[in-house]
């Protein structure tokens, strides 16, 4: 089932050429775009402003640093190889454990040091960057993301977005990695997104395929118990990001690490829309309303304002239900 763009105004949905004209063109520096289309550079930037984000363990930047990759990874039993400048999970290879020189990915597939050699290369090269620009193999520490959550994630590590709008969090889901997403924890590949009060943290409603869930369809977990733990403090560090880029309307992509709790893992200029059915609500009432407040207001404040005006109730339905905001041109 399709809405009709009537029904989609009506619900106060906002579609690519609001967002990146009234939003984006209006809001977000083209010159500000490098601080988040590098990971690197966002790492970076982050530590110094006092946001947490997963250690770093090296950067490989030329092919010949390819070779050190064994000694950069010696005493590190899990780890992250992703390029600096890529999209939508393209080249991100995590490795959960080592063992006997192998190299184990969460699904159990077992690689060589050559075949990670030969991925830090294809990063290098462009191969998953945008543009095919030449590229950095950025390695990070392993996240060992809070157990609550592991009954709602498929061999992946779920994530939280968080859309930040003139510094004030408007909207958030989180994405559950899934066996059709491979593992990564991307809406258009098959991850499952709940959206989420921005109030509470609890859950409102899943999806999967623009089709309404109730359950995670790995791991049989209903999805209605969902509560993010320490979830003020995540939208203070979401709601930071806005002084840390000085970028108006942005996408933060957060994680829960059981002993450091909850992280920076990247930011994006160009946020998807599906966020608004896995919450089965529009962006644009809210962002009128944000629209209409004076600047100055504090990080704390701002979430504060954010937890009053934008609190919803759960309304998780039937698995197997057509999602009402099906057709919504976006990705996550």
């Amino acid at each position: 089932m399709w809405a009709l763009p009537k029904q989609l105004r009506s619900r106060g949905i906002i579609g690519m050429n609001r967002r990146n004209i009234r939003y984006i063109g209006r809001y977000n520096d083209r010159r500000l775009y490098p601080l988040v289309d590098d990971k690197l550079k966002t790492k970076l930037l982050a530590e110094r402003h006092g946001i947490t984000t997963p250690a770093l363990i090296g950067t490989v930047t030329t092919q010949f640093g390819v070779k050190h990759i064994r000694e950069m990874l010696d005493g590190h039993g899990g780890f992250v190889i992703k390029p600096a400048k890529g999209s939508g999970g393209k080249g991100i290879l995590v490795i959960e454990r080592v063992e006997e020189g192998r190299y184990i990915k969460p699904s159990g597939t077992a690689l060589s040091l050559d075949d990670l050699e030969r991925h830090a290369s294809n990063i290098l090269s462009g191969l998953y960057s945008l543009g095919g620009s030449p590229d950095v193999a950025v390695i990070e520490a392993l996240i060992n993301f809070d157990p609550y959550l592991s009954a709602y994630t498929y061999e992946g590590v779920p994530d939280i977005r968080v859309i930040v709008f003139r510094g004030y969090p408007v909207m958030a889901m989180m994405r559950l990695s899934t066996a059709a997403s491979d593992g990564k924890a991307n809406l258009h590949q098959g991850a499952v997104g709940v959206g989420l009060d921005i109030a509470s943290g609890r859950a409102l409603r899943g999806v999967q395929f623009d089709r309404t869930r109730e359950d995670h369809p790995d791991t049989g977990h209903e999805l209605a118990s969902l509560a993010i733990p320490d979830w003020r403090t995540l939208l203070v560090l979401a709601a930071g990001c806005y002084e840390m880029t000085g970028l108006g309307y942005l996408g933060t992509d957060m994680v829960l690490d059981r002993d450091r709790g909850p992280m920076l893992l990247e930011l994006n200029a160009r946020p998807g829309l599906a966020i608004q059915m896995a919450n089965g609500e529009g962006l644009r009432a809210r962002l009128d309303l944000i629209e209409r407040q004076p600047d100055g207001a504090s990080v704390e404040a701002r979430v504060a304002f954010a937890q009053q005006h934008f609190a919803r109730r759960g309304e998780l339905q039937p698995a197997g239900e057509p999602a009402p905001l099906a057709g919504v041109a976006a990705s996550a």
